[in-house]
């Protein structure tokens, strides 16, 4: 029993001095506001599905540092994404700018939508053609259905 808790405690030793420090904040906390505004709006480029902000990875790390850099530089939020942009693509970006080159990316939805209705109509009016049709009787039907009723109500 007294092996087991050693070993325990060992354990929970070794495991606190395997755990990474905090990062540490920005001196000016109006920095660190805004740098989490700015990186909220930027992917991490390790992660891909997480914000800048909200990765723990390395870069993202790095990223963060480089700007609170900018920030301290005294440029603009604009200026901030236009380098980031321009270092690391319009990927670095959550919502891309609409350009040439993303016209697909944000019509390209729509285009899919509009073109699903316009190919249900085009079946559903063709199965309400089919089913007429099929229930319309021929001339010779339709004179055997009056003969028929005729001799019925004599």
């Amino acid at each position: 029993m007294k092996r087991l808790i050693a070993l325990l405690l060992l354990a929970l030793a070794l495991g606190t001095a395997a755990a990474k420090e905090a990062a540490p904040l920005a001196d000016d906390p109006v920095v660190e506001e805004r740098m989490l505004t700015i990186s909220e709006e930027m992917r991490c480029l390790v992660c891909q599905n997480e914000s800048l902000a909200a990765s723990r990875a390395d870069l993202a790390q790095d990223l963060r540092r480089e700007l609170r850099e900018l920030i301290k530089q005294g440029k603009t939020d604009a200026e901030i994404r236009e380098y980031m942009v321009s270092r690391y693509g319009d990927f670095v970006l959550y919502r891309p700018r609409v350009s040439p080159k993303t016209y697909l990316l944000w019509g390209g939805p729509f285009v899919l939508m509009i073109a699903a209705v316009i190919v249900l109509l085009v079946y559903v009016r063709r199965r309400n053609r089919a089913v007429a049709a099929e229930q319309d009787l021929t001339e010779e039907e339709a004179s055997r259905a009056e003969a028929l009723l005729k001799e019925e109500f004599k």
